[in-house]
């Protein structure tokens, strides 16, 4: 029990670490991405953090699993650099009862995955859509902010704004420059106020200027128009977003997909179930890779423990993507893949034993006999 709980807490300690790390570094990234198109006028700043907090459940999911198996080979590789492993194998150890001991605590981790997978997971998915949606909903009037240049109509048209008043609801000094085309010519236009109107038949809306000029026509030649206006309106269209989207299924719940016969949804579901059934082939790989004779270095082994990792779960999402494209049946699905590695394991795993039964006897072992 004492050894148990020794080995269990090294592991988790260490997959803890590893995890706040991996999510530190992707959920950073994905805010800098975030700020920028917030910055753009792609998204409002007021929604970000409920953007990031509901795509962490989908990131977890993934890290968990991969900090778990890092964590072991840490663990596992410090406790045969120290000699501390020589010492619980001479007290009667031995390389299977390590691996049942790990296994404990990848059960947990597999418990935390399959609630993230199962559960979070598709609520936060649910609820980052919901936010694309209101924000791919929202007109150009909307991203404006006050004393800024800004790219509109995918970046056709620059528009500045002096002031905004009335909470967002008014504009004061606006101005607006479109480049020309083959059609059009190059159009500015300045305007003392601004508001946004909504059509009620067609719920478009429309940004009406009021008290302004209108120049119009090619700088350098004749053809050129100068016009006075009273009010002037210009239809704004939804604004276009270039963010990650989450897929459809991402978001449907886990009965939902265990339910259907679409084998889009089926194959939904045996990803969701993979996640968790990877954390215990992994397990078994990492206690092998975890092997090291201190003579050759702690980080031996690190560089194709994670290549082998890398190739199964490389390997899972390409059979998900022949899988949703009906070019691979539903059965085995992505069972061959967890198959596959998990004999990869064992094979590693009883390597010195299988090696052992093939050598030919020595000439002591014949006497002996």
């Amino acid at each position: 029990m004492i050894i148990f709980r020794y080995l269990s807490k090294e592991v988790l300690i260490n997959t803890f670490a590893v995890c706040f790390a991996l999510l530190l570094i992707f959920l950073s990234h994905r805010f800098v991405n975030l700020l920028a198109e917030a910055a753009a006028g792609k998204y409002a700043v007021n929604v970000l953090f409920e953007m990031i907090a509901y795509r962490m459940p989908g990131f977890v999911q993934v890290i968990l699993p991969l900090g778990f198996y890092i964590a072991i080979l840490l663990a596992y590789g410090r406790l045969y650099m120290e000699s501390e492993m020589v010492v619980l194998f001479a007290c009667g150890l031995s390389q299977r009862q390590l691996l049942a001991i790990t296994m404990a605590p990848a059960a947990v981790v597999a418990i935390l995955v399959s609630l993230f997978t199962f559960w979070l997971g598709p609520v936060g998915s649910e609820r980052y859509a919901k936010i694309l949606d209101e924000q791919r909903n929202r007109s150009e009037f909307d991203i404006l902010n006050a004393g800024r240049f800004q790219n509109i109509g995918q970046g056709q048209t620059v528009t500045y704004v002096q002031e905004i008043v009335e909470n967002h609801k008014r504009l004061n000094d606006v101005f607006i420059a479109r480049d020309g085309d083959a059609q059009s010519a190059p159009m500015v236009m300045l305007a003392r106020h601004g508001e946004q109107a909504e059509n009620p038949e067609y719920g478009q809306r429309y940004l009406l200027l009021r008290d302004g000029y209108q120049y119009k026509g090619k700088p350098g030649s004749a053809d050129f128009r100068i016009t006075h206006f009273a009010t002037y309106g210009q239809y704004m269209p939804p604004v276009v977003l270039n963010g990650d989207y989450t897929d459809e299924t991402d978001a449907k719940s886990t009965w939902e997909l265990w339910s259907s016969n679409d084998p889009i949804l089926r194959t939904a579901f045996q990803w969701r179930l993979s996640l968790p059934i990877m954390v215990f082939v992994v397990t078994l790989l990492a206690v092998t890779f975890s092997r090291t004779n201190p003579r050759q270095g702690r980080y031996l082994k690190m560089l194709p423990a994670f290549l082998v990792f890398v190739f199964y779960f490389i390997f899972l999402s390409t059979l998900r993507g022949i899988m949703e494209q009906g070019k691979w049946p539903v059965f085995p699905g992505l069972w061959i893949v967890h198959a596959a590695f998990l004999a990869l394991g064992w094979v590693l795993f009883n390597w010195d034993n299988l090696t052992r039964s093939k050598r030919p006897a020595t000439a002591g072992q014949i006497n002996h006999a």
